[in-house]
C-alpha cells in the first residue's frame, strides 16, 4: 500500500499538481509571549500536527484586538518564533479595523499594529499582522522536479466548480517541507475551496 502512495504522489508531483490547504485567522508567538499571555513558564501545548514538519497547532487560544472589533479563539501555532506574527485575511482585517499589509510569512517590518489578548495577560504589537501571500512549500526533489526555485513566483489553476487562476504564487523550497500550497478563507471562498482541492502550477 505505502508504495502505491508513493507512486501517486509522485504522478502528481511531476503533473505540477500540489494539494491545495487554507489558512484560518492564527497567530505564532515568542516563548516571552506563550508566558505573558498564559502564565510564567507556559508552553505551547501540542494539539494537532499541521503538514508541515515539525509545526502545530496548539490548545491555546487568544483574542485578536483591534480598533473595530475582536476576534475570539483565533488558533495559536507552534512552535515558537523569534517574533511574533499575526497573519489574518482581509475580511478579518476590516472586522477588526487592523491595517496590514500583504507580505510573505516572517517579513512583519512596518507591518500592522493589533493586541493579543489571553487568559493571563496581553501584549500589542506595533508590528506582526499581516495578510499572508499565497505560497507553495515544495520539497527541494520536487522542486528540481519541477525547473522551480525557491522565491519563485508562479500562477496556479485551482482545480473547483469556480476554476480561479491564482497569479505571483510564491514559491518555497526546502528538504523539510511537505508540497501544500496555503491560501487564506477569502481566497478559498472565491474558488469554492472545500475539502481536498489540487492545484495546477502553470507558468
Amino acid at each position: 500500500m505505502e508504495e502505491i502512495v508513493s507512486a501517486v504522489l509522485d504522478a502528481v508531483h511531476k503533473a505540477g499538481l500540489v494539494e491545495v490547504e487554507v489558512s484560518a485567522r492564527h497567530v505564532h508567538l515568542t516563548q516571552r509571549d506563550v508566558e505573558t499571555l498564559f502564565g510564567p513558564g507556559a508552553k505551547l501545548e501540542p494539539k494537532r500536527p499541521l503538514s508541515q514538519p515539525g509545526q502545530f497547532l496548539s490548545g491555546q487560544r487568544v483574542t485578536l484586538v483591534g480598533p473595530k472589533g475582536r476576534k475570539e479563539r483565533t488558533a495559536v501555532l507552534g512552535p515558537v518564533r523569534g517574533a511574533a506574527q499575526v497573519e489574518l485575511s482581509k475580511s478579518d482585517c476590516v472586522e477588526l479595523g487592523v491595517k496590514a499589509p500583504l507580505r510573505e510569512s516572517g517579513d512583519v517590518a512596518g507591518s500592522g499594529a493589533v493586541t493579543i489578548e489571553g487568559p493571563c495577560g496581553s501584549i500589542h504589537l506595533e508590528e506582526g499582522a499581516i495578510i499572508a501571500r499565497n505560497h507553495i512549500h515544495l520539497t527541494t526533489a520536487d522542486a528540481e522536479l519541477l525547473n522551480l526555485h525557491d522565491k519563485q513566483r508562479v500562477s496556479v489553476a485551482v482545480m473547483t466548480e469556480r476554476p480561479v487562476v491564482f497569479r505571483d504564487v510564491v514559491i518555497r523550497v526546502s528538504p523539510n517541507f511537505n508540497c501544500r500550497m496555503h491560501i487564506d478563507f477569502d481566497e478559498a471562498n472565491a474558488a469554492l475551496v472545500s475539502g481536498f482541492t489540487l492545484g495546477k502550477i502553470i507558468r
